[in-house]
C-alpha cells in the first residue's frame, strides 16, 4: 500500500479518524450480529429464523432508501450520523436489558433488527457524504482501498471474534464489547471530526428531494447504468452465498470447519485487492475496469467451484473471486463521486442503494430455491449420467455445484452485455 506522507497525513486526519473508529463500531455490530445469530439458532434450530434476522435488517434499507437519501440532504451530515448511531445502540441495549431479564423473545430480536436497519438505512448516505466533503479529490483511490480494507478485515474477524467471546463471556460479553465499539466511534465523531455542510441543507418536501434524486440517475444514464449492471452482480453473487453452504456441508471433504475457512478466503483476497488498489497507476478507463473486474470475478470462482472437488480449490476460487472486487469498488467510487454533484449525493446515493441492492434478498431466496427444489432434484434423477456426473459429482452437493455453473454463466452473460452498453459512455476523468 502507497506510504502516506506527512503532508498527506494531515489533509487525511478527518478521514482517518472517522474511518478508524467507524469501522471499529461496525465490527462490533457486526460481532453482536453474529452472535444473535448463534444464540437463535440454539433456540430454534432454524435457519429461516436465522436468515430473517438478516431480511428485517435489509428490508428498511431496500424500502427507504430514497426517502432516507432525501433527509440526508436536509440535514448536517454529523448531528445525522450521531443521532442514527444513539439510536442504533438504544436497540443494543434493549436486547441486553430483555437477555438479562429472561424477557427476550425471537419477535423482539426482528423488531430490533428492523429499527437498527432503518438507522443505518439514514447513516449510510450520510457517511458516504460526510467521507467526500472531508476527502480532497486527489485521495479518492486512497481512501476507496483503505474503506476496501476495513471492510475485509471486518468479514475476516468478526466470525473469529464473536465465536469466541460467544464461547467464553455469552452474549452479555459480545454487547458490553458492542457499545464499548459505539462509545469510541461516538466520541470520536462527536469531538475529533470536523464535517463541513454541503451546500444543500435545503427544506423543500422530502417526496421532491427524492424525485431529484431519481431524476439525476435518469438524466446521468452512465451512472444508471452502472448501477443496474451492480444489481445483476449482486443478485449472482448472493445467489453464491446461500448456494456455497450447500456445495460445502455435504461435501465428504467439507463440513463447518472448512466452510469458515472457505468463507475467511474472501476477506483475506480483499484485503490483498485493497493493497493492489493503492499501488496501481491511474487507469485509462475506469468503466472498463468495473465490467472487466466482474467479469473475470464472477467466471472464475463460480465455474472452479462448480466443477472441483478439493478444498483446495475451493479456497483458490474464493482467492480469485474476491480479489478484484476492491479495485472495481475503489473505481466505481471514483466515478459515482466525480459525476455527482456533491449536494445531490445524500439522495443518489440512496436512490442507488435501492435499485442496486434489492437483488441481495432476491438472490439469497433465489440460491436456496434453486438448490432444494430444482438443481438437487434433477441431480438426484440425472446426475448418474457420464456427463453430469464427472462434470459436478454425485450425491448431495452436485445441485449445488450445479446451480454454481449457473451462476457462472449467468455472470458472464450479464457482464458482457452490459460491457456492449457501457462502451456508448464516455467518462470525463480530468
Amino acid at each position: 500500500m502507497k506510504i502516506i506522507n506527512k503532508d498527506e497525513l494531515h489533509e487525511l486526519k478527518d478521514f482517518l479518524i472517522l474511518w478508524s473508529t467507524q469501522s471499529i463500531s461496525q465490527l462490533g455490530s457486526s460481532i453482536t450480529s453474529f452472535a444473535l445469530t448463534l444464540w437463535l439458532y440454539e433456540k430454534t434450530g432454524s435457519l429461516l429464523s436465522t436468515a430473517l434476522l438478516s431480511i428485517c435488517s435489509y428490508a428498511p434499507y431496500v424500502i427507504m432508501s430514497i426517502f432516507a437519501g432525501a433527509l440526508t440532504d436536509r440535514f448536517h451530515k454529523k448531528k445525522t450520523m450521531l443521532v442514527c448511531d444513539v439510536f442504533a445502540v438504544c436497540c443494543t441495549v434493549v436486547i441486553f436489558i430483555l437477555y438479562n431479564t429472561d424477557s427476550l423473545k425471537i419477535w423482539h430480536l426482528y423488531a430490533l433488527n428492523a429499527v437498527s436497519g432503518l438507522m443505518n438505512t439514514i447513516q449510510q448516505p450520510a457517511s458516504e457524504v460526510a467521507m467526500t466533503l472531508i476527502i480532497d479529490e486527489k485521495h479518492y483511490m486512497l481512501t476507496s482501498s483503505l474503506k476496501s480494507l476495513s471492510r475485509s478485515a471486518i468479514s475476516i474477524l468478526n466470525p473469529l471474534i464473536a465465536t469466541a467471546l460467544y464461547s467464553f463471556v455469552g452474549l452479555n460479553g459480545v454487547i458490553i464489547a458492542d457499545i464499548g465499539s459505539f462509545i469510541i466511534a461516538y466520541v470520536a465523531l462527536q469531538f475529533f471530526v470536523k464535517i463541513p455542510e454541503s451546500r444543500s441543507g435545503r427544506k423543500e418536501n422530502v417526496i421532491i428531494l427524492a424525485k431529484e434524486g431519481l431524476r439525476c440517475l435518469r438524466d446521468t444514464p452512465l451512472i444508471m447504468t452502472l448501477i443496474v449492471f451492480m444489481s445483476g452482480v449482486n443478485l449472482i453473487s448472493s445467489a453464491f452465498e446461500a448456494t456455497l453452504p450447500g456445495y460445502v456441508l455435504p461435501n465428504p471433504k467439507g463440513g463447518q470447519t472448512v466452510l469458515g475457512i472457505v468463507s475467511s478466503c474472501s476477506g483475506i483476497a480483499m484485503i490483498t485487492g485493497s493493497l493492489i488498489v493503492s499501488a496501481l497507476p491511474k487507469p485509462k478507463d475506469r468503466v472498463k475496469v468495473v465490467y472487466l473486474t466482474m467479469l473475470f470475478s464472477v467466471g472464475s470462482e463460480n465455474l472452479l467451484l462448480a466443477f472441483s472437488r478439493e478444498p483446495v480449490m475451493w479456497c483458490i476460487g474464493q482467492l480469485i473471486g474476491w480479489t478484484l472486487v476492491p479495485v472495481m469498488s475503489a473505481n466505481l467510487d471514483y466515478i459515482f463521486r466525480k459525476t455527482i454533484p456533491v449536494e445531490l449525493q445524500g439522495r443518489v446515493f440512496a436512490c442507488r442503494n435501492t435499485f442496486q441492492f434489492f437483488t441481495i434478498p432476491i438472490g439469497l431466496f433465489l440460491g436456496g430455491f434453486m438448490v432444494d427444489n430444482v438443481c438437487e432434484p434433477f441431480m438426484k434423477a440425472h446426475g448418474t449420467s457420464a456427463v453430469l456426473g464427472t462434470l459436478f459429482g454425485t450425491g448431495k452437493g452436485s445441485g449445488a455445484a450445479l446451480m454454481m455453473f449457473i451462476l457462472g454463466v449467468s455472470g458472464i452473460m450479464i457482464c458482457i452485455i452490459t460491457g456492449r452498453r457501457l462502451k456508448k459512455y464516455k467518462f470525463d476523468d480530468r
